[in-house]
């Protein structure tokens, strides 16, 4: 599943494709959601909003159309009137002037206003997105410290979306790896100068990962990998899905374990 940073990546693409321009028609796949498409095809979008791995188009006319790609979502921007080959069932269309931006095979698609947003059963359970710019390291530091999340396992704790959103799979590994602290340590038990790595790690590799299409290893360990002819997969992450490889710091070995989805770790630089 897609997470945070390629769901803004996604999102800043299709803002560039259709933000402001006069469209021709919004089409939904949903017969409850027909009767929406004259009343959006008569407005504009005015922005394309990330919480998560959610997205919000929002219309001018107050309107906005609530998509989560789930594991099969998929987003496209085509030349205006363009059909892709493709096998996948359209769900969503904007149709611009000069782009059409087009959501298959997604199933959970609403129309929401301002009201329906904010009560809205997944979003209005979220945490901070982890891409918000004015989230800060001392807003983190306090979710820690919260009761509900103190006593829980951070490999958990990272993938609740309840505590930040936006943080799947391969990020938590990579947060924990950069922050020096191991997947069973739980927030409670961390001293203050940990709590406060963790936090600065969740801004650095989730930022790191949308800046760098999905890089999170060290900028400069990557680019040395790449000059050696290692494959983006390969030079990608600093220890997610490097399961019995060398670590690229301490020269360790690279772990693994299920706990709750694959996680992984260096022994060597984890405590």
């Amino acid at each position: 599943m897609p997470e945070g940073p390629e769901i803004r990546r996604a999102a800043d693409k299709l803002e560039q494709a259709i933000v402001g321009q006069p469209l021709r028609a919004v089409e939904f796949a949903f017969a409850r959601l027909k009767s929406f498409e004259e009343e959006l095809a008569a407005s504009r979008v005015r922005a394309i909003e990330t919480r998560g791995k959610a997205l919000l188009t929002h219309f001018a006319n107050g309107l906005s159309v609530y998509s989560h790609n789930q594991l099969y979502g998929r987003w496209q921007v085509v030349k205006a009137g363009a059909t892709p080959k493709t096998t996948r069932s359209l769900r969503f269309a904007v149709r611009g002037a000069s782009h059409d931006i087009l959501l298959y095979s997604a199933s959970d698609i609403d129309v929401l206003d301002e009201i329906g947003i904010a009560t809205h059963p997944f979003l209005h359970k979220l945490g901070p997105d982890v891409l918000d710019p004015a989230l800060t390291a001392a807003v983190i530091e306090a979710h820690l410290a919260e009761p509900r999340f103190a006593r829980r396992r951070l490999a958990d704790l990272l993938l609740d979306q309840g505590f930040l959103a936006g943080i799947g799979n391969y990020l938590r590994s990579e947060i924990l790896f950069d922050a020096g602290l191991l997947p069973t340590r739980r927030p409670g038990s961390l001293t203050a100068d940990e709590r406060a790595a963790l936090a600065q790690s969740v801004l650095t590799i989730c930022r790191r990962a949308y800046r760098l299409a999905g890089i999170t290893n060290d900028p400069a360990r990557a680019a040395e990998l790449k000059a050696a002819g290692v494959s983006f997969g390969r030079r990608r992450h600093a220890v997610f899905g490097r399961a019995d490889e060398d670590c690229y710091r301490c020269g360790g070995r690279i772990e693994t374990a299920d706990l709750n989805r694959r996680v992984f770790w260096c022994a060597g630089c984890q405590a």
